[in-house]
């Protein structure tokens, strides 16, 4: 019988994912990383997504009051490997270190679109029309 996979993620995924995430805060944070742009600039790291086999977490960071991103995010992947080794310290009971990789976090965008339209004109018009219809009843 075979064992049935699961898109979603495990528990143990999870845990490690969120503490890999706080071992990354805190390498950005000390300023480890010998980067100017990255040196200058306050990251988020808001997800850390761990493989099933916890060999790779994909970090998935905002870098805050800059408009282009993909420069910051060039310059984590460059140092992904110096990261990664600064990690060591705080993920010893990982018996492998995982490979970090970094990506643009796209969600507050998404989320602020959604909030524009839940704003706009036209869907407070329906949301007018449907309140008053819900009095009349």
């Amino acid at each position: 019988m075979s064992k049935a996979t699961s898109s979603a993620p495990s528990q143990r995924m999870l845990r490690v994912g969120e503490q890999v995430r706080a071992a990354i805060t805190q390498v950005l944070q000390r300023g480890e990383v010998r980067d100017d742009l990255i040196e200058k600039t306050v990251i988020s790291v808001s997800e850390v997504r761990m493989s099933p086999d916890l060999k790779i977490a994909t970090a998935y960071v905002t870098p805050l009051g800059l408009p282009d991103h993909e420069a910051v995010i060039e310059a984590l992947n460059r140092n992904a490997k110096y990261i990664r080794g600064r990690l060591g310290g705080q993920l010893r009971q990982m018996k492998y270190m995982p490979e970090v990789r970094f990506r643009d976090d796209t969600s507050f965008d998404n989320y602020k679109k959604i909030d524009e339209l839940l704003k706009s004109p036209e869907v407070q018009r329906d949301l007018g029309a449907k309140a008053s219809g819900d009095e009349q009843e």
